[in-house]
């Protein structure tokens, strides 16, 4: 009977030792409004632009935790919507220096944008990114 209750017991220890582990091992991608940040990524290719604009304000309040979300931010870039892109650039701008590779793509827009919104935009991005990036004017 002992035998059959250190049986239990360690079965119940194993049990809850291992989902308390694969917890701990999901934890660690950030987390908004209920979804991982790879969810909110991919739905920065959403059909729909008001969901690519909702990924890219959902990403932005991840700040540095989004990091891993820099490339598809940056293919974001070229969406074809402003109102997609102003949220990439601030989800950018949030995420700071871990988005230098993002650095490049953000002058080109502040030099070349016509939207002077977006262009703003991209350069206080570039100012909280690599502030030696803009020049003080």
């Amino acid at each position: 009977m002992s035998n059959r209750i250190l049986g239990l017991l360690a079965v119940a220890v194993l049990v809850l030792t291992s989902s308390a582990w694969a917890q701990g091992a999901t934890a660690k991608e950030p987390v908004a409004d209920g979804r991982t940040l790879s969810e909110w990524g991919g739905d920065l290719k959403a059909a729909a632009p008001q969901t690519r604009t909702a990924a890219a304000y959902e990403i932005s309040g991840m700040c540095a935790a989004a990091a891993p979300a820099v490339p598809a931010l940056i293919e974001a870039l070229d969406d074809p919507e402003a109102s997609v892109r102003f949220p990439v650039i601030v989800a950018l701008a949030e995420i700071g220096p871990p988005a230098k590779a993002a650095v490049p793509k953000l002058k080109k827009i502040m030099d070349e944008e016509i939207n002077d919104e977006i262009a703003a935009a991209a350069k206080r991005a570039l100012r909280r990114i690599q502030p030696d990036a803009v020049s003080s004017e």
